[in-house]
């Protein structure tokens, strides 16, 4: 069994509104859940995709007091328009993977929302990895899970693409950690990430 399965994505916004609307035109779906993280000062919107998978747009949240901390997924200093910044591993084990991890996927913080309880590494300086491209890991506590009270999207993730400069050392570091067919690496000058679905109207393309 592979240490790390692909959990969830995240499209880093500048307010939700915004992420609600390129998901809209972009994916044709909508992302009817949504919830706060008062721990990060952040907020998202939620939508399934299938039975084990989710989206997530994530910003931060206006009316959230100062945390005193790096948030995570770097949002402090995100700009421009929603893109897809962020992939997150799920683990059985947060300590077993983050032995075998490189330095830098940060320390385990607890949270809870509602009947969900979970466990994210996070950086101290909220910055991932590669230059933030790196996959977050989550450890969700107890059976409950996103995916069993969302909504489904009818979304299915076909591909998802690291494009990166250190693309070959990356799949080396996590490419023995996952299934297979979990992500691609390309070396490329620009870091993205690109996700490929298959939708209830045909194929559609996030970046």
């Amino acid at each position: 069994m592979a240490l790390l399965v692909l959990d969830h994505l995240a499209l880093a916004c500048g307010t939700l509104e915004q992420g609600a609307a390129v998901l809209r035109e972009t994916l044709g779906v909508e992302l009817p859940a949504s919830g706060k993280h008062p721990v990060m000062g952040t907020h998202n919107l939620l939508t399934g995709m299938g039975p084990e998978m989710y989206f997530e747009a994530i910003a931060i949240d206006p009316e959230a007091p100062p945390v005193g901390r790096p948030r995570w997924f770097n949002l402090d200093a995100f700009s421009g328009p929603p893109r897809l910044t962020n992939w997150i591993l799920r683990t059985e084990d947060m300590e077993a993977a983050l032995e075998v991890l490189p330095a830098g996927f940060g320390t385990p913080i607890s949270l809870e929302r509602g009947p969900f309880k979970w466990r994210m590494a996070v950086p101290e300086s909220g910055v991932l990895p590669w230059g933030g491209w790196a996959p977050a890991i989550i450890e969700w506590q107890g059976a409950a899970h996103p995916t069993q009270s969302l909504p489904d999207s009818g979304l299915r993730l076909a591909s998802l693409t690291l494009h990166h400069p250190e693309a070959e050392d990356i799949a080396q570091v996590l490419g023995p950690l996952m299934a297979a067919d979990t992500a691609l690496f390309m070396p490329d000058d620009a870091p993205k990430l690109v996700a490929v679905f298959d939708g209830l109207d045909g194929v559609r393309r996030l970046s």
